[in-house]
């Protein structure tokens, strides 16, 4: 579906961005997770032909959308990260106006947006006026537009960033509804764990790796996250927490030592870069 090849962005500025990464994401949801400033952001925009790269190429269902990106806007979708609805209009009138956009004829773009509004279950709010919306039902009447469009591929940079764990939930169950191929960016681990088919991790602008939530958390079989904020040797220290990977059958053992035990997420991964878990 996407084929990116030594992908490059170097800023005006002397920031390097991408450094030459490559990739094939066919999945039909393809998460890509990292810290704040891993150039998730940067790859999505350049996917979605906001962006042109400084090198390297990019085809989405065989076609280069660097030198024909018009060719490919008509099947794609892209919500950005800053993105923010229009408050004088009702949700219903935003998910209209954007297919009116499309080209949707008005006819096809009152029955897709009552369709969509519908499906992610807005309907009862349809005719509110979204600057009264809370901040969850605003980012659900983005994927609303996304799921509308009826595009192929729909492009999400960080759809639940600032909202509450509620309603986090309830764009993830809206986001569900899109039969779309979708590419998300997000630092919240849970999200790409609750949403993805595949998984990119970025960091500093290269893929560190690739595979399923399963495949990826592998080498972490049996394995739990101790956590303390007295100094310990051997232990990864995140600002004033240490942490170490233990076996399972000595959680008892380091509860009883003052540790915190959580179970691995793909947070962890991150941490334990560059260490030697426990055998």
């Amino acid at each position: 579906m996407i084929d990116v090849e030594n992908l490059v962005k170097k800023y005006s500025d002397g920031v390097l961005a991408l450094k030459g990464i490559s990739f094939n994401a066919s999945e039909r949801v393809t998460s890509i997770i990292g810290r704040n400033g891993a150039g998730k952001t940067t790859l999505l925009r350049i996917l979605s032909t906001q962006l042109m790269p400084t090198s390297g190429s990019v085809t989405i269902k065989g076609i280069d959308i660097i030198r024909n990106p018009d060719d490919i806007r008509n099947k794609i979708v892209s919500i950005p990260q800053e993105a923010s609805p229009i408050g004088v209009l009702t949700a219903f009138e935003q998910v209209k106006l954007y297919l009116v956009g499309r080209r949707f004829s008005y006819s096809e773009a009152t029955r897709e947006a009552n369709r969509s509004l519908n499906e992610i279950g807005l309907g009862e709010f349809k005719n509110t006026p979204t600057d009264t919306l809370s901040g969850g039902m605003k980012r659900k009447v983005f994927v609303a537009m996304a799921l509308a469009s009826n595009a192929e591929i729909v492009f999400l940079d960080e759809p639940t960033t600032g909202l509450d764990p509620l309603s986090r939930m309830e764009v993830w169950s809206a986001i569900r509804q899109i039969d779309s191929h979708i590419i998300l960016t997000t630092h919240y681990m849970e999200e790409a764990q609750e949403l993805s088919d595949e998984v990119f991790l970025m960091d500093s602008g290269s893929i560190m790796d690739k595979g399923t939530v399963g495949s990826l958390l592998k080498k972490f079989d049996g394995m739990a996250r101790a956590e303390t904020t007295a100094p310990c040797s051997d232990c990864i220290r995140v600002s004033n927490t240490y942490i170490r990977y233990i076996q399972k059958n000595k959680v008892q053992e380091y509860v009883e030592k003052g540790f915190t035990v959580k179970n691995v997420t793909l947070d962890d991964l991150f941490i334990s870069r560059g260490v030697s878990l426990e055998s």
